[in-house]
Parts: C-alpha cells; structure tokens; sequence
C-alpha cells in the first residue's frame, strides 16, 4: 500500500537505518506502536511524529505485508517498507490534497452527477445546488455556482468567476476560471481553484486547499491542514497543529501557524513564516525571508540578499546567498550565513554563529557564544562573559573578557596568522592574553 515516511536527518527511524530505494524488513511478530515498519496513510499525520525543522525528512514509500490494526490516525505497520522517493514538505501538502480528494470520490460523484445530469447547470449565469449524504453539484458556465452539503458531497464550477462550496465530512470543492473560488468545510475536505485570481480555502482537522494562479490564495485551518498555492502572487496560509503552508510564484508567501507547522515560499522575494513550538520556514529566491518564532523554530533563506530569523531557546536560522543574513535569537540559537558577505549573528546565552564566504561576519552575544567566521577578508566576534572565536587564514577574530560583575576587562583582536593566532582553533580570553580554548 501506498504510504508516506518520515525520518531523522540520518534517515534513521526506531534505530532502524533506511536507504532510498532498498527495501527494510523485520521477521516475527509485528504490532502497532510496538514492533515493525510504521508509517502513515494521510501524508500530513507524519508531521505528528517528525516535527519539522529538527531535520526530519519526508518520504513517499510503499508497505507491505500490512497488519489489519489501525491507531487514531492513519499509522500503520508492515513488516516490509521500501522508500521510494523522497518529497520534503512541499510533496506533503500536494499529496495531502490529492489524498483529501481521493477520499471523498470527487471526480466519480461529479461524473456520477453530469451522467444523470442530476444538480448539473450550464450557462452564463447557471447554478448548481446538492443536498445529501453524497450529493454533487456542477455549474458550467460564465458566473455559475456550485454548492454541494452532504458528508461526501462534491461541487465543481467552471467558468470566468465561478464559486464552489462544499460542506460536509471530506467534501471537496473546486473552482475553475480566472476568479473562482472553491470552499471546503469538513474534516477532511479539500478545496482546488484554478484560475488567475483564484482562492481556495479548507476549513477541517485534515482539510487541504490548492490555489493555483497568477494571483491564488489557499488557506487551510485545522490541525493537519495544507495550504498550496501556485502563481506569480500566490499566498499559502495553514493554521493548525502540524498545518503546512506552501506557495510557489515570485512573490508569494506562506504562513503557516502550529506547533510543528511548516512554511515553504519559492520566488523571486517570497516570504515564508512559521510560528508554533517546532516550526520551520523555507524561503527559496533572490530576496526571500524566512522567519520561525517558536522554541525549536527552524528558518532557512536561499537567495542572493535572503533573510532567515529564528526566535527561540533552541531555533536555528540559515541564510545562502552572496548577501543573506541570518539571525538567531534564544538560549541556544544558531545562525549560520553561507555566501560571499553574509552575515550571522546568535543572541542567547550559549548560542553559536557561522559565516562562510568571502568578507562575510559572524557574530555571537551571550555568556557561552561562539562565532566562527570561513573565508576570506571575514570578521568572528564574540561578546559574552566565555565567549570563543574561530577563524581561517587571513580572518580577523574579536573578543570580550569580562570580570566576575560581567564588566568588560579586556577587548582583544587579532588576523589569524598561522603563528600568533592559528587557523580552525578556538580562543577565548584570559587574562589579557588570547588562550586556546
């Protein structure tokens, strides 16, 4: 059976190690939550048990030899799994849609419904009403109207500015023109507009929202949500629990609130954030930001003047790009810069910043923080009560000595030389003097 895997960043899950494309096995007995291969059904009930931003990595995968025992959710146990492909949290939320839609028989209760041309509308101005347990309503036309209630009911209109609304269970709804708008209310509905402005928006525990279009807005509430949208504006919101909001287009953005949600924003200068315990935001284009406040928040920006922020005891920001900047601020936060002036800074008792790249600077400001600055013409400077410094050849290191008030006793700076001051070992200050740490 098709399933969706979720692992450490070693690909290690119970201990076991996974290798894309081979096959795990374990012999014997296997129950649920005890022993064997786990994985889940619903793409998005993973994020409950590999939050993002930790560096969980998501997969498409394959189980077999399935015991018939279901948990609360979707997980189940096999005794073979094979990895098939990896797809990260973007992949996650299309095949949250996919699966949402696949639940609720959307495109056999919307043939089913224009074979008996039962709650079926075309024209200019044509609505579509269906009201049952499985009922499907389709409007064809220029401002036509779809609007299906039933635990599975289905709603599908097509046309310049057509509205579908769905309301029930794992009812669905989808709105094809230039400013259509689909509206899914249900545990598990799903809601698709396709068209040049066109918004999609899921209301339900496990409702996900497809917005595709030069201007398309998704937004998905509920603890499993997932928010796609697509086009040269497009905005992604989740709200939820594990909610993951994804929007590709070159300026659009992804907001994604919960405590393990996910943000991830492609684009010229996109903007990704996520707030929650365990977030994480993706911002991939020249000028994006990505920002994650939360205690394990997790923010990454690639791009030439990217900017990546991360709030909390534990958060880690990441910047790639000739000018990123990344910021962490929290007790044990860590900022790392990659690119060709680039900047890190890490506010936190013991936190930790990294630039990489030529003319880049790091920075560190708590008692235990270290900076480490790799490249050429780069500044490593640290401000706390033990802080150390690191550079390469060539790199200018700075650091505070403080007395046991916390006044600043010494201030030492050097060009890592090779004799006085060696390349790729800690210093800290003592006494007046630079001393390896």
């Amino acid at each position: 059976m098709k399933v969706y895997k979720a692992t450490g960043k070693d690909m290690k899950c119970r201990g076991l190690q996974y290798t894309l494309g081979k096959t795990a096995e374990v012999d014997g007995e296997i129950e649920l939550c005890v022993r064997g291969l786990h994985a889940c059904e619903m793409p998005l009930d993973v994020l409950g048990y590999y939050v993002p931003g930790d560096g969980s990595r998501y997969f498409e995968a394959e189980l077999d030899e399935v015991s018939n025992k279901k948990s609360d959710d979707t997980k189940r146990v096999g005794k073979k799994l094979t990895l098939s492909a990896e797809i990260g949290i973007p992949g996650l939320v299309k095949a949250q849609v996919e699966y949402v839609k696949a639940q609720c028989d959307f495109d056999n209760a919307i043939k089913k419904a224009d074979a008996e041309k039962k709650n079926h509308a075309t024209g200019d101005r044509c609505a579509a009403s269906a009201t049952g347990e499985s009922g499907a309503a389709y409007a064809t036309g220029w401002r036509g109207a779809a609007s299906a209630t039933g635990d599975r009911g289905a709603a599908s209109a097509t046309g310049d500015r057509g509205a579908a609304s769905a309301t029930g269970w794992s009812g669905a709804a989808s709105a094809t023109g230039d400013r259509g708008a689909a509206y899914a209310t249900g545990w598990s509905g799903a809601a698709s507009a396709a068209g040049w402005s066109g918004a999609a928006s899921a209301t339900g525990e496990s409702g996900a929202a497809s917005a595709t279009g030069e201007m398309g807005a998704a937004s998905a509430t509920g603890d499993r949500g997932a928010a796609y949208a697509t086009g040269d504006r497009g905005a992604a919101s989740a709200t939820g629990w594990s909610g993951a909001a994804y929007a590709t287009g070159e300026r659009g953005a992804a907001y994604a609130t919960g405590d393990s949600g996910a943000a991830s924003a492609t684009g010229w200068s996109g903007a990704a954030s996520a707030t929650g315990e365990s977030g994480a935001a993706y911002a991939t284009g020249e000028r994006g930001a990505a920002s994650a406040p939360g205690e394990r928040g997790a923010a990454s920006a690639t791009g030439e003047m990217g900017a990546a922020s991360a709030t909390g005891d534990r958060g880690a920001a990441y910047a790639t790009g000739e000018m990123g900047a990344a910021s962490a601020t929290g007790w044990r936060g860590a900022a790392s810069a990659t690119g060709d002036r680039g900047a890190a800074y890490a506010t936190g008792w013991s936190g930790a910043a990294s630039a990489t790249g030529d003319r880049c600077a790091a920075s560190a400001t708590g008692d235990s923080g270290a900076a480490s600055a790799t490249g050429k013409c780069c500044v490593a400077m640290t401000t706390g009560v033990c802080g150390r410094v690191m550079g390469e050849l060539g790199n200018a290191i700075v650091c505070v000595e403080r007395n046991t008030n916390g006044d600043i006793a010494t201030i030492l700076a050097g060009i890592v030389d090779g004799e006085t001051l060696k390349p790729g070992v800690w210093y800290t200050v003592k006494n007046g003097k630079w001393t390896e740490v």
